[in-house]
C-alpha cells in the first residue's frame, strides 16, 4: 500500500519492531526488521468487554502526593480533572508501554507529551546518559557536548544560525520574545487562541494546553498591563492578522505561533487555495512587510513532523525558532535560536540578558545528541514508519467511531493527531471547543481500563513512537471498538 500525506506519496515502509537490543546487533540500534503483514488494522482480536483495572497502589500514592503538591501533581493536566477517574502512577516504561505502580501495562500515546519519538528507555539514549553521569551530573561550565548538539540542531533547522540552550520550552519562548522586543524596539506580541507557549505571563492570554483543558481564560496573577501587550487572534485567520497590524501600526514586535497547533488538539495550518497564500506563508509575508519578527514555536513539532520540523514540512523560514521535548531526548532542554543578527543581541555580546544555571546540562546534552544523531542517521526509515503507524491507528479508531455512530473528526499531521469529539471541521480553537468533552472523558476512561493511555484532555495532541507497531495498533483499535460502546451508553 502507499501512504498518502499532505506532502507526498510515500512507498511501502520497511516495518520495524522496537527491542531492548538484539544479541549480536550493534548496541546503538534497537530497531530491527520484522516480517511484513497485509495491514495494521484487522478485524476483532481483542473483543472482550472492558473492565476497570485495579489501581489500589496508585490511589494511595495520589493521596500521599496531595499532601505535598497542589492537586497532587506537578503539572495540572496530570490530575485527570478533565477526563475523570484517578491517574495511574507510573513506575517504569519500555518502548511503547507504560507500567503503573499496580503492575498494569498501558500502550502509551502521549510519550511524555512528545519527547519519546524513539520509545521509552531507548538503549542509545540510556547508555549516553549513563556515560555522561559518570563524569558528573552538572558542571556550571562549558562542555564540548553543547556545541556537538548545537551542530546537529543547526544542520536540521537552517533558520537557526545561532542558538542558546535553556531548560524548558517556557524559557525558550520567553527569551525569544524578549529578543524580538529588543530587536524591533516594539512592545506588542501577537499570538493565537489555543496556542500554548509556556506559562510566562504575557503568553497565557487565551492559551491552550492546561489553560484550555480547565476552561481558564488566562491566569490570575498576570497584571492587566502585561496582558494588554498580547493580542490573541484566531488561528488560521490571515485577515485578523492584517487587521491587527493595521490597528497597531509600527507597534507589533513579533508574531509567535505553533506552526501546527498541538495544545488545543492537533490543528494544521490551512494550505494555499485559489491563489490565496497558505496560512504560514501568509504570516511570513505579513511579518516581513511590517518589520515584525516571526517566531515559530517548534517545541512540539520540531523533529516530530519531519527531521527539520514544520519549517521543513511546509518550506517556511522564520526569524526565531524555539525547540524542546525531542531535542533533549526526554531530559529537560529548550532551545531558542535564529538569525545571527538577532542572536548576537544576547549577553555577553549584546544588551539582552538571559542566563541559566543548568543550561547546557551535560546529561541533557548527551541524551539530545543520542536522539538527534539517531534521527539524522535513520530519517529515511523513521519518518515513513511513524507516518504509516500513525495513519493506521488514527484512521482505524476513527473508523470504529463511524461504525458506532459517534461524531468524531480526525486531524493528523505525521505522528501527532487528535480525535475531536465533534462532527464539524476543526481549523481553530473555537471549533475545537465545540467538542463533546464529556464524551471524550468517557472514551478516555474506557481506553485506560483497556490498557491504552491517551492524553488526558480533548485539547492535547496524541503521539506515538518507532516502538509502536502492529501489535499496539491492533490492540488500540480493538479497545476503541469497546470504548465507543461506553461513549454511546451514556
Amino acid at each position: 500500500m502507499a501512504i498518502e500525506d499532505d506532502q507526498q506519496v510515500i512507498a511501502d515502509p520497511i516495518q520495524f519492531a522496537h527491542t531492548q537490543g538484539d544479541t549480536g546487533a550493534e548496541p546503538a540500534d534497537s530497531i530491527r526488521p520484522m516480517p511484513k503483514s497485509s495491514a495494521f488494522y484487522t478485524e476483532p482480536t481483542m473483543s472482550s468487554k472492558i473492565h476497570a483495572l485495579a489501581r489500589t497502589r496508585s490511589h494511595a500514592l495520589q493521596q500521599r502526593a496531595e499532601r505535598f503538591f497542589p492537586g497532587g501533581v506537578n503539572s495540572p493536566v496530570r490530575a485527570f480533572r478533565a477526563v475523570g477517574g484517578a491517574p495511574p502512577f507510573v513506575e517504569r516504561a519500555q518502548g511503547a508501554w507504560l507500567t503503573d505502580a499496580d503492575g498494569n501495562r498501558y500502550i502509551d500515546y502521549f510519550g511524555s507529551w512528545g519527547p519519546m519519538i524513539l520509545g521509552h528507555a531507548f538503549p542509545p539514549v540510556v547508555e549516553a546518559i549513563e556515560r555522561a553521569a559518570r563524569n558528573s551530573a552538572s558542571f556550571g561550565a562549558s562542555t564540548a557536548a553543547e556545541a556537538d548538539l548545537a551542530e546537529r540542531v543547526v544542520a536540521c533547522f537552517p533558520a537557526i544560525e545561532k542558538l542558546r540552550f535553556v531548560s524548558s520550552g517556557t524559557e525558550a519562548t520567553m527569551s525569544a520574545i524578549r529578543m524580538a522586543r529588543a530587536a524591533t524596539g516594539r512592545k506588542i506580541i501577537v499570538k493565537f487562541e489555543g496556542c500554548y507557549h509556556g506559562h510566562a505571563d504575557g503568553l497565557l492570554v487565551k492559551a491552550g494546553s492546561g489553560v484550555a483543558t480547565f476552561g481558564i481564560p488566562g491566569s490570575a496573577g498576570v497584571p492587566e498591563e502585561i496582558a494588554r501587550l498580547t493580542l490573541a487572534l484566531p488561528y488560521n485567520d490571515l485577515p485578523a492578522v492584517e487587521a491587527a497590524f493595521a490597528g497597531h501600526p509600527g507597534a507589533i514586535a513579533a508574531v509567535i505561533l505553533e506552526p501546527i497547533v498541538g495544545n488545543a488538539g492537533c490543528i494544521p495550518p490551512l494550505p494555499a487555495v485559489a491563489g490565496a497564500p497558505g496560512y504560514l506563508s501568509g504570516l511570513r509575508a505579513l511579518t516581513a512587510r511590517e518589520g515584525a519578527l516571526l517566531i515559530v514555536d517548534e517545541v512540539m513539532t520540531g523533529f516530530r513532523v519531519a527531521l527539520g520540523g514544520a519549517l521543513e514540512l511546509y518550506g517556511i523560514d522564520a526569524d526565531l525558532v524555539t525547540l524542546g521535548k525531542i531535542v533533549g531526548g526526554g531530559l529537560p532542554v529548550g532551545v531558542f535560536g535564529g538569525k545571527r543578527a538577532f542572536m548576537d543581541l544576547l549577553a555577553p555580546l549584546g544588551p539582552v540578558y538571559q542566563a541559566g544555571t543548568l543550561s547546557g546540562n551535560p546529561l541533557a546534552m548527551a541524551a539530545g545528541i543520542a536522539t538527534v544523531s539517531y534521527l539524522q542517521a535513520h530519517a529515511a526509515q523513521v519518518y515513513p514508519r511513524l507516518e504509516a503507524t500513525a495513519k493506521a491507528v488514527a484512521e482505524g479508531v476513527a473508523a470504529e467511531a463511524a461504525r458506532a455512530g459517534v461524531p468524531l473528526t480526525l486531524n493528523r499531521i505525521g505522528s501527532m493527531w487528535t480525535w475531536f469529539f465533534t462532527s464539524g471541521p476543526v481549523t481553530n480553537y473555537a471549533q475545537a471547543a465545540l467538542s463533546d468533552t464529556a464524551a471524550f472523558g468517557r472514551f478516555h476512561r474506557a481506553m485506560l481500563d483497556a490498557g491504552v493511555w491517551l492524553p488526558p484532555s480533548q485539547f492535547e495532541a496524541a503521539f506515538l513512537s518507532t516502538a509502536h507497531g502492529e501489535e499496539e495498533v491492533t490492540a488500540t483499535i480493538a479497545a476503541a471498538r469497546e470504548a465507543f460502546k461506553a461513549v454511546q451508553a451514556q
